[in-house]
């Protein structure tokens, strides 16, 4: 039995602690409370960026950024596979509230949608078979060669505007489908984000046909100010959220260790 002191010691520890278990229960609910659920479009077909792997599960530099930033923003993250020419339409009809797959922030694009912070930056560039006898690619030099772009992108835009119709153009459906036109000869040239066809021709048997040719092309009317994460415009509180949870894992090395999975360089 113990001493009549120590019982009141006891009893009163334990009155503080039932006074205390709401509090504490009270700050979970709150702290569970704060995460909010968002579902995210990816396209699941542009390697390295995003892709679905053997098990048909979702990989690449898009999807580990993106789990990096629910993290970090207190959200619970669904990934949905999207096809590319869907992707903003589907957004506003708010099938999904958040598009993290390598999208540009055009000026097209920013009068539908509202986009954060620029999470990557990639020029556009020509991308010719190394038996090509194009040395130089302009509006003069393409005139009459075939060139071929995936549908509905910033190259597809720029291409329209700068290269029709002297130039044939061939839209493919996406860009696993245009590089192999390109390997197989049924376009000459593709036009293709830099970084996008990185992997390909570096770390590919099929993509070692080809080669870069040709300046960098950088036009902030067709491709923006590098690829950001776009929602629908009335969202703002979650754009803001995504603002401060990209400068976090910039800020403590997270992003730099998932850019080094996938470029021996900082795309940033």
């Amino acid at each position: 039995m113990l001493p009549g002191k120590m019982l009141s010691h006891v009893a009163l520890a334990l009155v503080m602690s039932c006074v205390a278990m709401p509090v504490l229960t009270q700050q979970s609910a709150l702290a569970a409370d704060d995460v909010r659920p968002v579902k995210v479009a990816v396209e699941g077909g542009f390697p390295p960026f995003n892709y679905l792997d053997a098990q048909e599960k979702l990989q690449g530099f898009d999807v580990d950024i993106a789990r990096a930033l629910c993290d970090a923003a207190k959200l619970s993250c669904e990934f949905v596979v999207q096809k590319w020419e869907a992707m903003i339409p589907d957004l506003l009809a708010k099938r999904y509230d958040l598009i993290i797959s390598s999208m540009s922030m055009s000026a097209e694009r920013r009068q539908k949608v509202a986009f954060t912070d620029t999470y990557y930056n990639s020029p556009s560039v020509f991308v010719v078979r190394k038996d090509s006898t194009l040395t130089r690619i302009d509006a003069e030099t393409l005139q009459g060669v075939s060139l071929g772009v995936t549908s509905t992108t910033a190259q597809a835009a720029f291409v329209d505007q700068h290269y029709r119709p002297a130039t044939p153009v061939t839209v493919f459906p996406a860009s696993p489908d245009l590089y192999k036109g390109l390997a197989d000869g049924s376009v000459d040239v593709i036009m293709e984000d830099k970084l996008a066809i990185y992997d390909w021709l570096t770390n590919t048997k099929a993509g070692q046909c080809c080669e870069v040719r040709g300046d960098d092309i950088l036009d902030p009317t067709f491709f923006g100010e590098g690829a950001g994460i776009a929602m629908r415009r009335e969202d703002d509180d979650l754009r803001l959220r995504l603002n401060k949870a990209l400068a976090a894992i910039k800020s403590d090395g997270t992003y730099d260790m998932i850019n080094a999975q996938y470029f021996p360089f900082s795309i940033q």
